[in-house]
């Protein structure tokens, strides 16, 4: 007899090996029609598996994460099935799961066009609809290199010639099509069926530059007409978010050919700029930070010491003078712990906290280059804390709770917490990764924070916290990180001064909280749709006259506000003032003054508050206390 060990608690019996449909099937028709996959332990596996010893099993639906990947990855090899039937020729590659949905790969001797992607997804929705059953076998790894090499597929021979020869590798067919896989996937075609495809792109075959240019086609999938619907609902709304777009209307910023994956200002965005810079500046006093500032070019030697010139010298910009090499910074911290090894440290100078605004550069490949989220010129809120392993956890303490009011000054309220933990290939006793991630831990549970771990995903000399935040959209942005490393205080031979009179290595905290200053404002924009809040507002407010006679009232008007500290926009243009107000309502303003002669008699404005709203006569007293209170509340 054979125990199933459902997720109730509750069990069923069978004589012999049952496969995971045959337990839903045995649970309820209801259950057995919904079943996608099944999931033993931590391993999701096929509906057609059989379950040959005593084992805890749930039964996977659309309802369920582990569902809907499956769901994503079986449309990835419906959309390879749809080109082999419309595009013979073309050869298929790799198709995996990704973030809201998949893509496929593939080999073809002409551009796919729009036309071509929508011919693709009505295809698909065709065979979707002929619900054709997903069956698995096995093949030894030789067989099935000569398999696909006899039908014409070299990609994927050459695939599963990578694979170990003692290896056997699993295949799954549906109709005329069958692809290599892992799996799991849906029991058949017909559980597919809320999917649209998005986009063609190009992809260098296994991500190399020197190989062929591959057709990497995007697709969305999900378990429901309406979240389908909500997710495209979604992307149209980010459109109109996007940065890129807004930083042009809002004559914010550009990017330049003449200096690709760097940013050029404009008087209106680097405003903005320097009131997050001036902001975080604030943050650093306030909060026992003490700012640096190191060069940007520094000796190759001091890289090979770090070991970045072994691992992201590709990632890196040379330099040459009088026969001696040097790299743009790719990092700021190097830099700190010079700055720290000046002069003997006490353990009385723990923990010694600095910040940095520091430029730095990396040659990140053109095609993964971003408007300001992606760039080859950044400026981070750099910080790294020199301390003791006993200071570390309230280190971690005091940073989340500094992490969670920046954030929500900006206008982000939900913020997702993860500990990344140890690697395999590491650095260090079991002991100090020990004291490391409890440090960690026991400071989230501390702060107040529900976590989730990351195994595996720490760097090789310590575990790291990753604070991502969630935007109006619902999309997460990982901003904030702390990050334990015993590692580069001991290659570049810091050191302080114990209080047993000996020396001691510094733990070193690598800390940013918004990260690069360029991404979170390109973040900034998206949250906020371009309508930024009245204290980050390039213009906080513009002062419009009706006719000519009101333009000296307007002047010593623009002068009252200047002298308040606000940010104020003069419109004198011989307009209609309707078509002034609309101008400046499309720049997205906080605030609009109108003035006519009815205001100048009794020393008043008009006030248009953002959103169209009308706020009525007000005296300028009454204006400004508006204002500095919006400003003050960051609302």
């Amino acid at each position: 007899m054979i125990q199933i060990t459902l997720p109730d608690g509750s069990k069923r019996e069978f004589p012999g090996p049952v496969t995971v449909a045959e337990v839903a099937a045995s649970i309820g028709t209801g259950l057995a029609k919904a079943a996608l996959a099944g999931k033993i332990g931590d391993k999701v596996v096929d509906t057609s598996y059989a379950i040959t010893s005593d084992s805890p099993l749930s039964i996977i639906t659309a309802k369920d994460a582990d569902g809907l990947e499956v769901i994503r990855h079986s449309t990835a090899h419906l959309l390879a099935y749809a080109v082999k039937e419309l595009f013979p020729d073309a050869q298929v590659t790799i198709g995996p799961v990704i973030e809201n949905g998949f893509y496929y790969d593939f080999s073809y001797k002409r551009p796919f066009t729009p036309d071509d992607l929508a011919a693709i997804e009505k295809r698909m929705a065709e065979l979707a609809a002929k619900d054709e059953p997903v069956v698995r076998r096995v093949l030894p790894r030789d067989e099935a290199v000569a398999y696909f090499k006899g039908i014409g597929e070299h990609y994927k021979a050459e695939i599963i010639a990578s694979i170990p020869s003692n290896e056997d590798v699993s295949l799954y067919r549906e109709g005329n099509f069958e692809d290599l896989c892992r799996g799991p996937h849906v029991p058949s075609t017909g559980k597919l069926k809320f999917f649209k495809l998005m986009k063609v792109a190009g992809a260098y075959w296994r991500g190399d530059h020197r190989n062929e240019m591959l057709q990497r086609v995007y697709g969305t999938a999900w378990a429901s007409k309406d979240d389908l619907q909500q997710y495209l609902t979604m992307l149209e709304e980010a459109e109109k978010r996007d940065h890129r777009k807004l930083g042009k209307e809002l004559d914010l910023f550009h990017i330049d050919e003449h200096s690709p994956g760097t940013v050029f200002w404009h008087p209106k965005g680097w405003t903005v700029w320097q009131e997050v810079e001036q902001y975080m500046r604030r943050v650093y006093r306030d909060n026992g930070y003490q700012e640096v500032k190191g060069p940007q070019i520094l000796d190759q030697g001091l890289w090979e010491k770090t070991g970045h010139w072994d691992k992201y010298r590709e990632n890196m910009f040379t330099t040459e003078s009088e026969k001696r090499d040097y790299a743009l910074k790719p990092m700021n911290c190097p830099g700190h712990i010079l700055i720290f090894k000046q002069g003997i440290k006490s353990y009385r100078d723990l923990p010694l906290r600095f910040g940095e605004f520091g430029q730095c550069h990396r040659n990140e490949p053109t095609g993964g280059l971003h408007g300001i989220m992606r760039v080859r010129a950044f400026t981070q809120d750099d910080g790294h804390i020199f301390c003791t392993e006993d200071q570390i956890q309230s280190e971690v303490i005091a940073f989340t709770t500094l992490l969670q009011k920046v954030y929500k000054d900006f206008g982000f309220k939900d913020i997702i917490y993860k500990l990344s933990t140890r690697p395999e290939k590491r650095i260090g006793s079991e002991e100090s990764w020990d004291r490391a991630e409890n440090a960690l831990a026991e400071g989230l549970r501390a702060s107040g924070c529900d976590f989730e771990y990351l195994p595996g995903e720490g760097a090789f000399y310590g575990p790291k916290i990753e604070y991502t935040l969630k935007d109006a959209l619902g999309r997460p942005w990982q901003c904030g990180t702390i990050q334990v490393d015993p590692n580069m205080p001991e290659r570049l031979d810091a050191e302080f001064v114990g209080e047993d009179g000996a020396r001691h290595r510094p733990v070193m905290l690598h800390r940013a909280i918004v990260g690069s200053l360029e991404r979170f404002i390109g973040i900034l924009i998206e949250q906020h749709a371009g309508a930024l809040p009245t204290w980050l507002a390039p213009v906080q407010v513009s002062v419009l006259n009706i006719t000519d006679s009101q333009a000296d009232y307007c002047r010593e008007l623009v002068k009252t506000l200047e002298n308040q500290g606000l940010r104020v926009q003069l419109d004198l243009r011989n307009e209609k003032i309707t078509y002034k107000i609309r101008e400046h309502s499309l720049q997205k303003l906080p605030y609009i003054l109108v003035v006519g002669d009815k205001e100048k008699a009794a020393g008043a404005v008009a006030v248009r508050a953002r959103g169209n709203k009308d706020l009525g006569a007000m005296s300028v007293e009454a204006f400004v206390q508006t204002i500095v209170s919006d400003i003050a509340s960051k609302a």
